[in-house]
């Protein structure tokens, strides 16, 4: 079976066969790009459909990491050695290690980041605009509960760093409209209309927006005036 790939196409099968045997499920588009230095999510995909044509991956494109190396074409084409799989190894147990990573797609699902929340000041972002989304995360189903409620948003600011929310991590809210005093929520504050990412605790009439940070003053509003659009449930740190 001879096959015309090019070296782009032979460095992503590499990875992704790295990637299943290292993390036991497959990777994203996006972490295909990123280590093959492909920076147009929209190459990946082209390439990701040529393999595909030539029957070397399996791809479902309902499920978030739906993809699998077709490991018998593979080793038909004689392809083992240039991604890094010992020709010799049993085809079996390859295809099972695969099986096993692919029953665990189903644990994964998308959010949408919907771009940036304040945690300092308050900036404009309306956190219910699902089509507004540039990006998405995955999560794992066997962690997070009501999937259809959740949606992520990416802090910009300090004043929630007593609380381990920095400036760059993705905080995974739940929609809500009531909230406890103590929890973080991402609060819109009507009139100002914008987000903000707060402890909230309501005393009386108002509202007081406490900062996890000592050098921001507390923010207080008319209850009327502050409306709670969800609450924190998870932070998530990318490293670099």
């Amino acid at each position: 079976m001879t096959l015309n790939l090019s070296e782009r196409q032979i460095n992503i099968l590499r990875y992704i066969a790295k990637f299943v045997d290292g993390q036991k499920y497959p990777p994203t588009i996006r972490e295909i790009g990123a280590a093959c230095d492909i920076s147009s999510t929209s190459v990946v995909k082209y390439n990701l459909s040529k393999l595909e044509s030539d029957e070397l991956i399996v791809r479902a494109a309902e499920v978030s990491r739906g993809l699998s190396l077709n490991w018998p074409k593979l080793e038909a084409a004689g392809l083992l050695g240039e991604i890094g799989q010992p020709v010799g190894q049993a085809i079996n147990g390859l295809a099972n290690g695969v099986h096993r990573a692919a029953e665990r797609v189903v644990n994964f699902f998308s959010v949408p980041v919907l771009g940036h929340i304040a945690a300092g000041e308050p900036i404009q972002v309306d956190p219910t605009d699902y089509a507004s989304a540039d990006e998405w995360i995955d999560l794992n189903e066997a962690i997070f509960r009501d999937r259809e409620k959740l949606f992520a948003l990416r802090v910009q600011g300090d004043s929630m760093v007593d609380a381990s929310v920095l400036d760059g991590d993705i905080v995974i809210l739940r929609q809500q409209e009531r909230a406890e005093n103590g929890e973080m929520v991402a609060a819109w504050i009507t009139g100002q209309e914008e987000t903000t990412l707060k402890h909230f605790y309501l005393d009386g009439k108002n509202v007081r927006l406490r900062a996890a940070n000592p050098t921001y003053p507390d923010m207080f509003f008319p209850a009327s005036q502050v409306s709670v659009k969800g609450k924190v449930v998870s932070v998530i740190r990318q490293l670099e």
